[in-house]
């Protein structure tokens, strides 16, 4: 895998919208941080910009990424923000240049379309908080980004007591992002290869009954069965229907790869959460399940 250039003091970096519309006072907390670390924001066209709940119509969107992506004094992209919408412009986007330069592309949930399709480019992306929220969250929320972001090692670590965790050490690529996405983009030119990597999932706000049939759809596409291990991050805010589903999404998730082996973590802070560290993805790392103690060290 390609590591994009680490950036270095008065680099420029882009914040668009590929999904929803978002606001300039939305982002005011992104470019004050960016700033405290010696880089300088590009506001792009999709911020101020509405079409509906998107941030301008596809075009502008298309537009906004691709300008940012072949501008050579652009180092990074930070999405602004999630919902919907990404994966209507992937197969619009000319990744030519950004193949030949390559850069940080930033965010998470949306993001994912991006992630899992740059991964098939051999580009390592970074699976982080959008710019919307960003001063909310955990210092390690924004330290751990820029630790990625300016090439200094970092590892995550936590009480990993949750009786569902399968213990083991694991090496491999770093794969994955939203559950639903990744369930969404099943047989379409970004689908994800997880063979002999390691998967972290993520969701919010999802019917259980749902979780386990994004979960069967993974596992009956293959994409579960040759695992190197499975990293499960926040899973709030789930619903269930009036008559119950029976099961808890986490105990969906654990039995639907039960008969594997490889280890699974699941309390991973990273997601839709507050806590929610940045991952290397397509970076090769080593995950550590143990008793009462989980370590990704990227």
């Amino acid at each position: 895998m390609i590591t994009p250039p680490h950036l270095e003091r008065n680099d420029l970096v882009g914040i668009v919208s590929t999904a929803r519309k978002i606001t300039t006072s939305e982002i005011e907390a992104l470019i004050k941080l960016l700033e405290n670390w010696g880089l300088k924001a590009v506001t792009g066209m999709t911020i101020n910009a509405e079409d509906h709940q998107y941030a301008g119509d596809d075009d502008l969107r298309t537009k906004d990424f691709q300008s940012m992506m072949d501008n050579p004094r652009i180092k990074a992209i930070w999405c602004a923000r999630g919902g919907y919408g990404t994966v209507r412009i992937i197969d619009k986007l000319n990744f030519i240049e950004f193949v030949k330069n390559p850069k940080w592309i930033i965010g998470y949930s949306d993001v994912t379309v991006f992630h899992s399709h740059i991964h098939r480019l051999g580009i390592e992306t970074l699976h982080a908080n959008m710019a919307i929220d960003i001063d909310t969250k955990t210092e390690e929320t924004r330290t751990t980004v820029a630790s990625a972001l300016f090439g200094k090692k970092y590892s995550i670590s936590y009480e990993g007591r949750n009786k569902m965790n399968r213990t083991g050490v694991a090496e491999g690529s770093l794969v994955g992002g939203n559950l639903s996405l990744l369930y969404s983009l099943i047989g379409s030119p970004s689908a994800i290869d997880t063979s002999g990597k390691i998967l972290f999932i993520e969701d919010l706000d999802e019917m259980r009954y749902h979780v386990d049939r994004m979960m069967q759809s993974l596992k009956r596409s293959g994409l579960l069965a040759n695992l190197k291990a499975l990293v499960v991050g926040g899973l709030n805010d789930m619903r269930d229907n009036t008559i119950p589903f029976g099961k808890t999404v986490e105990q969906i998730i654990s039995e639907t790869v039960s008969e594997y082996s490889y280890p699974v973590c699941f309390d991973f802070p990273a997601g839709h959460i507050q806590d929610n560290r940045a991952l290397i993805m397509g970076r090769t790392v080593q995950l550590s399940v143990e008793n009462e103690m989980v370590r990704l060290d990227f």
